[in-house]
């Protein structure tokens, strides 16, 4: 416990967006953005965060409605998530650039039957 001659302690960073007293509105907080489309089967939000466009997942994958904070939650969490993963359960991590090259590379070594 401080004592009273010690300086007080610096405010703790807050994380950016609406205050929990700022009033709820549904339609602004479960609206995204308008959709960028980045290629014939991703789109873009927010800055930063790409998806699947939701039109090719309807049939098997069940779209949920959830709120534009929890998505920012989610992306600004996501490499904290990857590092807890690598930490608790890798033996090695992987890049994708490095098994692009080894496919490429084997790719490349296979003979014109199909044969490696």
């Amino acid at each position: 416990m401080p004592t009273e001659d010690a300086p007080p302690s610096p405010p703790v960073e807050q994380p950016h967006g609406p205050h929990a007293t700022a009033p709820y509105r549904f339609a602004e907080q479960h609206t995204p953005p308008a959709p960028v489309p980045v290629s014939e089967v991703a789109q873009t939000t927010f800055e930063h965060v790409y998806e699947v466009d939701p039109r090719l997942m309807q049939v098997h994958v069940l779209q949920q409605v959830f709120p534009n904070w929890d998505t920012l939650r989610i992306m600004r969490s996501r490499h904290e998530h990857l590092d807890w993963m690598h930490r608790h359960f890798a033996g090695k991590v992987v890049t994708g650039s490095q098994i692009l090259a080894e496919i490429e590379e084997s790719e490349t070594h296979r003979d014109p039957g199909g044969r490696s």
